[in-house]
């Protein structure tokens, strides 16, 4: 058996940063996760996607922030627990948990976060008839590796920030790009919406709205697609390319979690999040894009902050009684369990003392 201080759900961002926050406390974590690496949908489903709202970053690719926090959190020695899915949890006499996962591996720990993200997902499909027949032969749910799109005609379909983000960036790869929404407005950042509208006065983008993609042509790939516009009186035509890319979101499922006895709302878990994002059950926590509260936002920013309180409250719980006193890493420096220690700059600790 596996035994840690926290049990991390999930080696999504926030779960791999929570190895740092709780490193700093002295706290041990090792991370389950039913994906075969680290790092959750940035890893699996967009390492190559451009990250616009992670402090200090003005861009980073997913995969690389993936990397840089596994770098962060590597002196403090997590475990891995990857490719398995956590199953059941069992909750002890003395208040412990012991979660098993669907291969049967079973870890111990005093306190569980929950850090699983959207869950298990399958991204939205749209309702064209023949779109199963050109899967994996131009027909494309996720972008992983940008460069599979050099110099080729992409279409994109989606009104949301990943059909936004993607056509910007895809501007400088592709040889010609596409964005078609069924509205003429867009739910994403106002941000990125101009800089859409920016490349497509370039000549960099072709925008085409209100409109729906609604059949594929080809044969042994596709060819081009169907579309149907919707301005004043309905027409369709044939738009030649080399991809179609319809990005819709992804249709997440809590999976087993569902049936560990916590509280749900919309598919996700409630928190308290006045104190510590601590669940209905005391010592499960849920941090990160799992959890739901009045005023939640589903950034990674988000899930750090809420990662941090609850190694706070962590603490508490696997050392009753004992006063941690706050220190800042840049006065303290950081002590990690592989023997290692990272000094504060003495100017700096000069300065505050």
């Amino acid at each position: 058996m596996i035994s840690t201080d926290i049990l991390i759900i999930g080696a999504g961002p926030t779960g791999l940063f929570t190895v740092f926050e709780a490193g700093l406390l002295k706290l041990k974590c090792h991370l389950i996760d039913a994906l075969p690496q680290p790092g959750g949908q940035c890893s699996e489903i967009y390492p190559k996607k451009p990250i616009y709202d992670i402090p200090a970053y003005p861009e980073i690719l997913a995969g690389d922030l993936t990397e840089k926090l596994l770098e962060q959190g590597k002196q403090f020695e997590p475990g891995f627990t990857l490719g398995e899915r956590a199953e059941t949890i069992e909750k002890q006499e003395d208040g412990t948990f012991i979660v098993t996962t669907n291969k049967g591996t079973k870890h111990h720990a005093p306190v569980v976060a929950i850090a699983g993200g959207l869950g298990s997902f399958e991204p939205r499909k749209p309702l064209i008839h023949n779109i199963a027949d050109f899967e994996d032969k131009g027909v494309a749910y996720m972008i992983k590796d940008p460069e599979v799109y050099r110099d080729k005609r992409v279409v994109i379909a989606g009104g949301g920030d990943s059909a936004l983000d993607w056509s910007i960036f895809l501007a400088d790869v592709a040889s010609e790009v596409t964005l078609i929404h069924r509205r003429n407005e867009f739910r994403g950042a106002l941000d990125s919406v101009e800089k859409v509208q920016e490349l497509k006065n370039q000549g960099k983008i072709n925008l085409i709205t209100p409109a729906e993609v609604v059949g594929i042509v080809g044969d042994e790939s596709v060819a081009g697609v169907v579309v149907k516009q919707s301005q004043h009186i309905e027409k369709e035509f044939v738009l030649e390319c080399d991809n179609f890319i319809p990005l819709f979101g992804l249709s997440p499922k809590l999976g087993p979690i569902a049936n560990w006895g916590l509280e749900i709302e919309k598919n996700a878990i409630k928190v308290n999040n006045a104190l510590d994002y601590q669940t209905n059950i005391p010592g499960i926590f849920a941090i990160g894009d799992v959890n739901t509260y009045p005023g939640k936002l589903k950034l990674i920013l988000c899930g750090f902050h809420e990662a941090t309180l609850m190694c706070q409250a962590a603490y508490q719980i696997i050392n009753p009684g004992k006063r941690y006193v706050l220190k800042y890493t840049t006065v303290s420096g950081i002590d990690g369990f592989d023997g290692t220690r990272k000094e504060a700059p003495k100017a700096v600790v000069k300065a505050i003392e």
